[in-house]
């Protein structure tokens, strides 16, 4: 179901119509200020990319401008410097998702499989994430994913264990779904070409299709978000105003609902502007230059 066709009616959220430029600045403030659950961390630099070594002073001084205004913090990977993500979240006093990052050579994710396991045992670790998005992007059988999502719960067997990918994996990949501890669901309202006038309630649904799914379980929202600028996709409008509105929507709804939310995401990443096209590199809260947005 699509709601980008429907007549307009109460689409819940902030009433925006009610509010100046200024005053939604000022509100986006406040709710920066007051917290968020979760928000995923943005490691590349401009010039730097996936499959460079990232120094743990860079991970420090970008977790020290964001760690005010979260209580988690998401990583993707467990090596070439993700792996100090975790560690120096310990510092600021944040809780950890920890990622590993599983793709088709079954070397490397072994390394990473091995990365995520010391760093659990090491206590760095809240939620133990087995690969990201893997079988959205075909990179592993289903039969694959779940040796390593039972390679890793037999390891840590204290640390909750789960899997992200889109939300609707979760329904049409039952046995997926019934190996993971928790539900981590991606919900990309902007991705399936959804208006922003009508993306909040878009998310709810996916919220609950991977409810429905769960039979029970926890389930969180590992990634939502909105580009300030780039290219549009059908009816989804990235822009300045959007992204905002779609921030501040998607706080509100976490705050009053207790919906657990990793924000995606950061900084901004240049690096991202391969398979994406140009919105792929306009996601942060913050710019590259990690100067915050929206002020």
């Amino acid at each position: 179901m699509s709601f980008r066709k429907e007549k307009k009616r109460s689409l819940g959220g902030i009433p925006f119509h009610d509010y100046n430029a200024q005053q939604i600045r000022e509100l986006f403030l406040k709710t920066l200020h007051q917290g968020m659950h979760g928000l995923c961390f943005s490691l590349y630099e401009d010039g730097q990319k996936p499959g460079d070594l990232i120094s743990e002073d860079q991970v420090r001084r970008r977790m020290r401008i964001i760690a005010p205004y979260t209580q988690w913090i998401r990583s993707f990977s467990c090596t070439e410097g993700n792996e100090f993500i975790p560690k120096i979240a310990r510092e600021f006093g944040l809780k950890t998702m920890v990622g590993a990052w599983l793709g088709s050579d079954h070397e490397k994710n072994q390394k990473e499989i091995q990365g995520l396991i010391e760093l659990a045992e090491a206590g760095f670790v809240d939620i133990a994430a087995v690969g990201n998005e893997v079988l959205y992007r075909k990179d592993l059988t289903e039969d694959e994913l779940l040796a390593y999502i039972h390679q890793v719960k037999k390891a840590i067997p204290q640390i909750p264990v789960g899997y992200v990918d889109a939300y609707y994996e979760f329904t049409i990949k039952p046995r997926i779904t019934e190996a993971c501890d928790l539900i981590l669901a991606n919900c990309y309202p902007f991705w399936e070409g959804c208006a922003q006038e009508y993306s909040l309630l878009y998310m709810k649904q996916m919220y609950q299709q991977a409810l429905e799914a769960a039979q029970g379980k926890k389930v969180i929202i590992t990634e939502t978000g909105w580009p300030s600028q780039g290219e549009s996709l059908e009816d989804a409008l990235p822009g300045t105003s959007n992204a905002l509105q779609y921030f501040l929507n998607t706080q509100k709804w976490s705050q009053e609902e207790a919906i657990e939310i990793f924000y995606f995401s950061s900084f901004d990443e240049s690096w991202k502007v391969g398979a994406e096209g140009e919105v792929g590199a306009y996601w942060g809260l913050w710019d590259k230059n990690e100067q915050l947005k929206f002020v």
